[in-house]
């Protein structure tokens, strides 16, 4: 396999490394038309790409071009399934568009927003919890220790009218000051999860 291209050579030598590396990946001829599925189909498809394919274009585009192309779609096919996706609709209605900006969330940030954590109202919809009843009688939501809970005065926010509940989410979400309470109350409660539990 000597070729004077040295780019040629060394992804042969590549090659020859994996394979060492590799013992169970096995390398061997196999006869052209003689019943292999894999070789039939790679055959198949060589002839219908030279009747139906498209003409190859020798016109070398820029690298950054085409990663920005392979972004581009990339970004457009991650979105399309985050928006008609069934999970997530939680941090969905948060966060609807995609991005590949960290958005610097850590734990608590995670349990609060996606409300899957020590909440009464979570533990009783998987059954590890009778009720969804918080000890001070309401409804055990991650919304409900942000404004009201007695235990968590000292990170209250002012509540929202119920119909903006969605859009003080959004702007909690994207206000550091605020997620730094969110926190506070996240770690309280893990901390002191017999204070939560329904009477």
């Amino acid at each position: 396999m000597a070729s004077s291209n040295s780019k040629s050579t060394n992804e042969t030598k590549k090659i020859f490394k994996i394979l060492l590396t590799n013992p169970r990946i096995a390398v061997s001829w196999v006869r052209a038309h003689a019943g292999d599925i894999g070789n039939e189909r790679a055959d198949q498809l060589e002839k219908d790409a030279t009747k139906h394919g498209q003409p190859y274009s020798l016109i070398k585009l820029p690298k950054p071009h085409i990663k920005s192309l392979l972004r581009k779609s990339m970004l457009e096919e991650w979105q399309t399934l985050w928006k008609n996706g069934d999970t997530g609709r939680k941090i969905y209605n948060i966060m609807p568009s995609v991005s590949l900006r960290p958005t610097n969330w850590i734990r608590e940030d995670v349990i609060f927003f996606s409300q899957h954590g020590p909440f009464p109202a979570y533990l009783k919809r998987f059954h590890l919890s009778h009720s969804d009843f918080c000890s001070c009688g309401g409804i055990g939501t991650a919304f409900h220790y942000a404004p009201e809970y007695i235990y968590t005065v000292s990170w209250h926010m002012r509540k929202p009218a119920p119909n903006f509940e969605q859009e003080w989410l959004k702007r909690v979400a994207n206000n550091l000051v605020s997620r730094h309470k969110i926190r506070g109350i996240i770690k309280f409660m893990c901390e002191n999860r017999d204070l939560f539990r329904p009477p």
